[in-house]
């Protein structure tokens, strides 16, 4: 039986007297067999199973749960435990008290609240800031029910950001009308549901012997009030507070923090056996996480057995080389690779790992952020190589011209018939050398009945062009003559014209690259990209975040440059990206992980990298949050991230981006963990020698 298993600490928390109980489990002590045994004794005592309700993060871990319980009871009983998310519970609740509801994503949802917004008239008002949209205001609305709860979105939302304060009336109206629209058609968000099954509660008495809640500490006041609104005389919830890394989707650490202040009668049991971590690892992430101010005391004991390395600290002068010497540290590892995980506080640091470790073979997948090899931009530089490689590929072409301003899919596709037209069957000697000098565009049969609503060509004068500056041999191709193509759709096909040109003899796989980079019609592409990943909510530039997304855009092709060096021939390496993309990316291999998506997770060896200043911890994010509560909460992801790792750790950092040119230092959290000499410390040794 699952009691049987358990610790003296997991025992007598499992075994726990009704009442409110409050359960400290830190990282690798056991807290889902302590869950398990919970409702196991309680079976045992004869509570129906449909007096327990179990409130998870996911719905996953709900089932994972049920399911091991399900080991020992049979499932006509464990199918009757009330179990899932806070929102999963709800809906299914309401459904059973026969409340029909229409959920609606808020993709949907921030439709209608557009067409509310764009009814308001915002330019009487003089304020700093221009307006939100729609969908940021949604979003700000969200959050705000999530921390806030009560009281008006515009004292609150004045808190967050005062120079939005003079908009305050105006956007507590479009909520009023955005509230009536949704009850006028029943619809729902997210948030909405858990609102209306908490008013439900207030008149509607659903009882349940034991409210169970895991991961307590992600919890947000919302979620707290729907576990008030129960009024269940037990509560068994277990979490830690230095695993709390979700304040920016409104998780408020103050709720598992003032536990005992709401219950005084409660009782606090903590689990401090680490069944997981090796004693270096774990003395490394206790170094660093009892900075944190201590809400509940606690004193971890190891209990795995065994001659395990130390933790590492690598030291790179560049960010480069820490990604090729981490894939190759990896390759040579005698770890399964599914036992291996990279992680990383911010997407950009998986990037060079995932294309080094590609270029060695290794399979990987990536989880939280977007693969390298999908991001747009590594898309652009190689859909503009495949076109040098096959001038037969219409996809290539039609990607890289969805990138020039008002074309899209279909003239993109008349542009690539009218090339491959005149090149007789190859668009590199259609744009370079056309050999058919009639019009590309012309059809043979005209429905004169439809005639109004045929596309029909007419021919523009290259006149206008020449002036400017545009070679003859350019300017003779009969594709430019369609009366669609303007100025702006001339210069990008002028800039194809020439990356073309300067390429077309070209076989080694790294000049193309570097050529492609550095290429006006790239620039093209990546000034579009980045304008628009900077283009805030109320539809300004930030400069900014468009400088850095530039220097991103940059970073991606020198790694596409880099991963180059293996190959001569250019059909092998793009064969190779190509035809192995998906497969070293998908399914087994080294995991990826963003800290959020490690949660929860463990393997045997760990590689937390780019362990700079500024980077981890993330001092932009840092400041959204205010210096203490950010420095605290990037510590904890510091301390989550560590202590994904069983028996192996490498801690990684580089001194130089050559790319931004800017030099690092580690992070603090570094010398907190005792792998760095502190700065006062090292200046002191400097001034004895």
């Amino acid at each position: 039986m699952p009691l049987s298993k358990l610790n003296t600490e997991q025992h007598q928390a499992a075994t726990a007297p009704y009442g409110e109980n409050l359960i400290i489990a830190s990282a690798g002590t056991g807290k889902t067999s302590t869950i398990v045994a919970r409702i196991a004794h309680h079976l045992n005592a004869g509570v129906k199973p449909e007096e327990l309700l179990l409130l998870t993060f996911t719905n996953k871990a709900a089932a994972e749960m049920i399911e091991r319980v399900s080991r020992y009871y049979d499932t006509s009983i464990t199918n009757k435990i009330e179990s899932g998310t806070f929102h999963a519970v709800s809906y299914r609740l309401l459904k059973r008290a026969g409340i029909q509801i229409v959920l609606k994503q808020p993709k949907e949802l921030k439709l209608v609240l557009k067409s509310i917004h764009e009814k308001r008239n915002f330019s009487y008002i003089d304020a700093p800031a221009a307006p939100y949209s729609a969908s940021h205001l949604y979003d700000m609305y969200s959050l705000f029910q999530n921390k806030a709860g009560e009281g008006y979105f515009s004292d609150w939302l004045a808190e967050q950001n005062p120079d939005h304060e003079p908009y305050g009336d105006i956007y507590e109206h479009i909520f009023e009308e955005f509230k009536e629209v949704k009850e006028r058609f029943g619809y729902v968000d997210f948030n909405d549901l858990l609102i209306n099954f908490r008013e439900y509660l207030k008149t509607h008495d659903i009882h349940f012997k034991e409210i169970l809640v895991d991961e307590y500490q992600d919890t947000n006041r919302l979620q707290g009030s729907l576990i008030d609104g129960f009024k269940s005389s037990s509560l068994f919830c277990v979490g830690d507070y230095d695993q709390s890394i979700y304040a920016f989707n409104g998780a408020d650490i103050n709720i598992i923090g003032s536990f005992k202040d709401k219950h005084p009668a409660a009782t606090v049991y903590t689990l401090n056996k680490n069944y997981r971590s090796s004693e270096a690892i774990l003395s490394l992430a206790n170094r660093v996480i009892s900075k944190n101010e201590r809400i509940y005391p606690k004193e971890l004991i190891v209990t795995k057995e065994g001659n395990f390395p130390s933790p590492k600290l690598m030291v790179f002068d560049e960010l480069f080389s820490q990604y090729e010497a981490i894939s190759q540290k990896i390759k040579t590892s005698s770890t399964p690779h599914e036992d291996i995980a990279v992680i990383f506080r911010n997407n950009g640091s998986a990037d060079g790992i995932e294309a080094n470790l590609r270029e060695q073979g290794i399979p990987c997948k990536r989880k939280g952020g977007t693969s390298f090899f999908e991001t747009k931009e590594v898309k652009a530089i190689l859909d503009m190589f495949t076109i040098m490689i096959n001038p037969r590929d219409m996809m290539s072409f039609i990607h890289i011209f969805e990138y020039a301003r008002g074309v899209g899919g279909v003239f993109a596709k008349d542009l690539f018939d009218a090339l491959y037209k005149v090149g007789d069957g190859s668009i590199i000697e259609g744009i370079l050398k056309p050999k058919d000098k009639k019009n590309p565009y012309k059809t043979n049969v005209i429905n004169h009945q439809l005639g109004l609503f045929d596309d029909f060509y007419e021919e523009q004068s290259m006149a206008k062009y020449k002036k400017q500056g545009y070679p003859d041999r350019f300017l003779k191709n009969p594709i430019l003559k369609h009366s669609k193509i303007n100025n702006d759709l001339m210069a990008y096909l002028f800039d194809f014209y020439t990356y073309i040109h300067d390429n077309k003899h070209l076989n080694s796989p790294k000049h193309i690259i570097k050529n492609i980079a550095n290429s006006a019609l790239f620039k093209r592409i990546a000034e579009t990209l980045a304008t628009k990943r900077a283009t805030q909510k109320d539809g300004s530039v930030h400069e900014g975040i468009k400088e850095e997304a530039l220097n991103n855009i940059k970073r991606k092709a020198e790694l596409l440059q880099h991963l180059s060096r293996a190959y001569k021939d250019k059909y092998r390496f793009i064969n190779a990206l190509t035809l192995g993309g998906n497969e070293l990316t998908e399914g087994e291999g080294v995991n990826l992980l963003s800290i959020h998506a490690s949660k929860g997770l463990e393997f045997k060896e760990v590689y937390i990298i780019d362990l700079m200043d500024g980077r981890f911890p993330n001092r932009k994010l840092m400041s959204k949050n205010g210096v203490e509560d950010g420095i605290n909460e990037e510590r904890r992801l510091f301390y989550v991230a560590v202590t994904r790792a069983k028996e192996i750790l490498y801690l990684s950092y580089a001194s130089y981006d050559k790319v931004k040119k800017i030099d690092y230092l580690p992070s603090p959290f570094l010398e907190e963990a005792g792998m760095v000499q502190s700065k006062v410390n090292a200046l002191m040794e400097e001034l004895k020698n």
